[in-house]
């Protein structure tokens, strides 16, 4: 029960930090844009730019907050000055976005014609309607290193897992295709718990942080690999 109720604990405070990102953070209130004071998104939750989705770097490419939606920027995307009614109508900092919309001005370079590609979906709004989604580490090809990062497999692309490197990156560095994929279990290893996915020669590890994690990745991952995508089949599944 206390290992329950911690589960729920952490999957709730999670759900809390998506939500209010979702429907405190101005910048997904166009309309209360520069009107009040936005809720910034903390540093660690990002790895890369919140517009243009470059990754951060301590010399050429640093964090900034964007005054009016509260987003983590680098430089070249914060390199605009608005008047914000909060902060009683003083130019302060903003980016490309928030100044378009704040003053009416156009770019010349309008991304808005473009379309998001595959790996382009946030982790928030993505892990806010996902199967599973949790931090896990992939293990490279001796075991014993490995990327960790923030792992989702949404409930609109429920064949894919995304992974993200931390949770509230604005874009995925990598999607794995699950359908055709054998889940082996393997042996609990220096406190790691460990599993794979198989698939002809290609082996991926991964090791999670507790062993109900696991299992609930094993159990995920198994059902996206033979087609299932709906939360009813598996319900069928056990009724049977």
């Amino acid at each position: 029960q206390d290992a329950i109720d911690r589960k729920e604990k952490r999957s709730e405070t999670f759900k809390s930090a998506v939500h209010g990102l979702e429907t405190d953070t101005p910048a997904l209130k166009t309309e209360e844009l520069g009107r009040r004071a936005p809720q910034w998104v903390r540093d660690n939750l990002v790895t890369m730019c919140m517009r243009c989705k470059e990754p951060f770097n301590a010399l050429t490419r640093r964090r900034h907050h964007c005054r009016a939606c509260g987003y983590v920027v680098c430089a070249r995307c914060s390199d605009y000055k608005a008047e914000l009614q909060y902060d009683g109508n003083r130019p302060n900092r903003v980016c490309q976005e928030c100044y378009i919309f704040l003053t009416g001005h156009t770019m010349l370079e309008d991304r808005e014609g473009k379309h998001k590609g595959i790996l382009e979906k946030g982790a928030a709004e993505v892990s806010s309607r996902s199967l599973l989604c949790s931090s896990l580490q992939l293990l490279d090809k001796n075991g014993k290193g490995g990327t960790r990062g923030w792992f989702v497999i949404p409930q609109d692309d429920p064949l894919v897992l995304y992974i993200y490197a931390a949770p509230q990156d604005v874009r995925a560095h990598t999607s794995i295709p699950l359908l055709g994929y054998e889940v082996r279990d393997m042996p609990q290893s220096e406190s790691r718990h460990l599993f794979q996915l198989v698939q002809s020669r290609q082996v991926l590890t991964f090791a999670a942080d507790t062993e109900e994690l696991k299992r609930r990745w094993m159990r995920a991952m198994a059902r996206s690999a033979v087609g299932i995508t709906h939360p009813e089949e598996e319900e069928e599944e056990d009724a049977s």
